[in-house]
């Protein structure tokens, strides 16, 4: 027989997906909808009313000071189950109330806490049907956010849902990190509690879900707990991954996320002193973008850029504290840059120990890009002496990835073999793994766009995507050296 531990999580899993299914198809009927990109954020912030309202009654029993942040009229429980707000009652109130008091757009009535009104300066409700949104309102009022079951449940369901809209949002030119990748970057990065861990493009958070993962079942006490979620920070840009990172965060527990919707080029430039400084950096920032001017005139001369993978680079480099480490997804036009990215990569080296680069198989992103990447783990503990090279290759008998047959977590497993712990003791060149000295670096440039020595690449039987891709990257870096060129013309004017 199932144990009743099993038994229990299944039907819950069972109950709450129907749940879901039914929110969903409820949404699908409605006009003002259009698509997942549409329906997650209405959905989301929904969800997020109802598991703050919980976590709200959780306080008022447990802290002597309770202070709400969402008074009456306007908490979850005082409108979701009235019966007399239903159709056009219920559409006029969100639309005309319960939202503008949010966004602390009523005076007299003005929330206390800044995070909601961060949160719901831009959330608007699109659906039309009044009594379409009730429905949904009632399917939402059979999740128990009171258990811990329904929580842990609903974390992975929406974790689920969040992989569909990513598909949607690569559309747009945002390609979240897959995750076996953030796993093995948290995992190779060596976390311990008490250490400030900061992702500045998270995204829906998933650096930070993962972080929180490794280390919850460390942190033994009340204060430990407390600690460690205060540690998990995150700064995201756009509006709508913001409120999501935010409901993924709440639904694995973390009642108040240290996360802030900001440009994160923007505050890490304008903080200054011990105090902004972090432990461990763990991002995918945006590349292949580009950042307005008065974001790269941020930046010092000889290194500003429109690339926004570079100016990130920098600002890690500042962001850090000495003995901190970083690890870091690129691509490797990065790798490659000259102008600029020469300087950059200089104060890397530098400042930095570089010590490993792990080259990832064509397609990790697709189908958004094939634009090959890299993961850098980097350490602020001086110059690097020499960097270790680790290609990861797809399983035998395929050439890359697609969103059909994605990279899985056992592919990484030889890769976590060779490193050699915390310490990276005894590793050993190899036909996946090499090395190389930092002399050897600095004559080449500091072009660390390095293939295995172990290849022998035949164009003639390369994919015709993956030359296509490199013919992008190539293109990529030559914008880059005109930007170099301007610059370096510029310091000489």
């Amino acid at each position: 027989m199932p144990a009743a531990g099993k038994t229990a999580d299944k039907t819950s899993r069972a109950r709450l997906n129907a749940v879901i299914k039914s929110a969903r198809d409820i949404m699908r009927k409605d006009a003002g909808l259009n698509g997942d990109l549409d329906r997650l954020p209405q959905l989301s912030w929904l969800l997020f009313l109802r598991a703050f309202d919980a976590l709200e009654q959780s306080r008022k029993l447990l802290e002597d000071d309770y202070r709400a942040a969402i008074e009456e009229p306007y908490r979850w429980r005082d409108w979701a189950s009235d019966p007399e707000l239903y159709g056009d009652a219920l559409r006029d109130f969100i639309n005309g109330r319960l939202l503008p008091y949010l966004r602390g757009e009523l005076k007299e009535a003005a929330p206390r806490d800044a995070v909601i009104v961060d949160l719901f300066k831009d959330i608007h409700n699109r659906m039309l049907s009044g009594y379409l949104l009730g429905d949904l309102i009632r399917q939402l009022n059979q999740i128990n956010f009171a258990s811990s079951d329904d929580i842990h449940t609903m974390a992975y369901l929406y974790e689920s849902i969040l992989r569909e809209v990513r598909d949607a949002a690569g559309d747009s030119g945002e390609f979240y990190t897959p995750r076996p990748v953030i796993r093995f970057m948290v995992k190779q990065s060596f976390l311990s509690l008490g250490e400030s861990i900061l992702d500045p493009a998270c995204g829906t958070g998933g650096f930070l879900v993962e972080s929180l993962e490794e280390l919850q079942d460390k942190a033994d006490s009340t204060e430990a707990r407390q600690r460690l979620q205060r540690d998990l920070r995150g700064i995201e840009k756009k509006p709508l991954p913001y409120l999501l990172c935010l409901m993924n965060l709440i639904l694995h527990g973390i009642d108040s996320p240290t996360v802030v919707r900001n440009n994160a080029l923007v505050q890490m430039t304008s903080e200054s002193g011990p105090a902004s400084k972090v432990d461990v950096v763990l991002t995918n920032p945006p590349f292949g973008g580009e950042e307005e001017a008065s974001v790269s005139e941020r930046f010092p001369k000889g290194v500003q850029t429109k690339e926004t993978a570079w100016l990130f680079l920098v600002a890690i480099l500042d962001k850090l504290k000495p003995g901190g480490r970083c690890a870091i997804v690129l691509p490797n036009g990065v790798l490659f840059g000259d102008g600029a990215g020469v300087r950059i990569k200089e104060r890397l080296l530098r400042e930095c120990d570089l010590h490993t680069i792990v080259r990832l198989p064509q397609g990790v992103f697709a189908p958004y890009t094939q634009i090959p990447a890299n993961l850098l783990f980097f350490e602020k503990t001086g110059p690097t002496k020499e960097t270790w090279f680790y290609e990861v290759v797809p399983p035998e008998g395929r050439k890359g990835y697609s969103k059909t047959k994605p990279m899985r977590d056992e592919e990484f497993d030889e890769c976590i073999k060779w490193w050699g712990g915390r310490e990276r003791a005894d590793r050993e060149e190899n036909e996946r793994a090499w090395r190389v000295p930092i002399a050897a670096l600095v004559e080449n440039r500091f072009n660390l766009d390095l293939t295995n020595p172990s290849n022998k690449d035949d164009l003639a039987h390369r994919p015709p995507n993956e030359l296509a891709a490199d013919l992008i990257a190539a293109e990529r870096e030559i914008l880059s050296l005109l930007e170099g060129l301007i610059v370096d013309l510029e310091e000489f004017e």
